[in-house]
């Protein structure tokens, strides 16, 4: 696995790239987490034929910091339409995403559906589901309890303290028995410095309007609550404890048929990383059809 810097309108992102040749498979990290939670999809998507590609998203080190404080998604969708463009991807490519790389790969994809020939999301479901849960299951505004935390400026002590006590305790409770500690050392990496830390905790602000936002970026922003056109293959885990398996089940009634819906067995919201025996064979074959 290599790393390689990749130059964009928007900014400098750092990538772990695997594949010299091939239609481009770009996968998209969340929170808390970095690149390296592709760590063994990566190489079986080269091995079948794509340039597998995973960026640090804006914000998380070594990518760049945003200058004007920008973290929406309008910004996470367009970040990733250019890297398709800076990679010279063309409509053959794939996308991957976790967390709220989930989010940014539907974004992208209904924003710019030539760029993208299908879609693969983990834990966050397509369109407003999660956003309607936040609002109307209360079970699901308990879980969500940390996007209001972070509203504060207090986050930004809390967050960091005790090495990143805070990060652990939310990957224990979302992914329930998994052993994440060479996750949160990277987390620790890439927002160990407090610009990179306010960056990840600046996406929730943007979400919840307490950060700035930047109407170039309008029309991605819109586009990220739509359901992408493209073949899409969503995946949750049915322990979950993050983004609750009653709000995937909620959204699988209501997609169209081009969505497909798995829920992986033994898995909490880091499925990719808790069964990638299960996970990894499932994107692969989806995005090689």
């Amino acid at each position: 696995m290599q790393q390689r810097t990749v130059d964009t309108p928007n900014g400098r992102f750092e990538c772990l790239v695997v594949g010299e040749r091939g239609p481009l498979a770009l996968c998209v990290h969340g929170f808390p987490d970095t690149a390296h939670t592709w760590r063994f999809l990566l190489p079986e998507l080269a091995e079948r034929g794509f340039r597998a590609v995973a960026p640090f998203t804006r914000g998380y080190a070594p990518s760049f910091v945003a200058g004007d404080g920008v973290y929406q998604l309008g910004a996470l969708v367009d970040d990733v339409n250019q890297l398709h463009e800076a990679l010279a991807g063309d409509g053959d490519a794939v996308i991957v995403g976790h967390d709220w790389g989930a989010s940014t790969a539907y974004g992208a994809a209904a924003h710019e559906p030539d760029r993208w020939r299908r879609v693969v999301g983990l834990a966050v479901p397509p369109g407003n589901a999660l956003a309607q849960a936040v609002l109307t299951d209360l079970d699901q505004l308990q879980r969500s309890w940390y996007m209001f935390l972070f509203q504060h400026a207090l986050a930004d002590l809390i967050v960091p303290a005790d090495d990143f006590a805070f990060v652990t305790r939310l990957w224990a409770q979302w992914s329930p028995g998994y052993d994440a500690g060479i996750d949160i050392d990277h987390v620790r990496h890439a927002l160990g410095e407090p610009a990179n830390l306010v960056a990840a905790l600046g996406y929730y602000r943007a979400m919840l309007g307490t950060g700035p936002r930047d109407d170039r970026f309008g029309a991605a922003q819109r586009a990220a609550g739509l359901v992408p056109p493209q073949p899409t293959l969503y995946l949750h885990g049915r322990t979950d404890g993050c983004v609750g398996i009653d709000v995937a089940e909620a959204a699988a009634g209501t997609l169209p048929v081009h969505v497909v819906t798995e829920l992986v067995d033994a898995a909490g919201h880091f499925l990719h990383l808790e069964r990638p025996d299960v996970v990894t064979p499932m994107i692969v074959e989806f995005t090689s059809a």
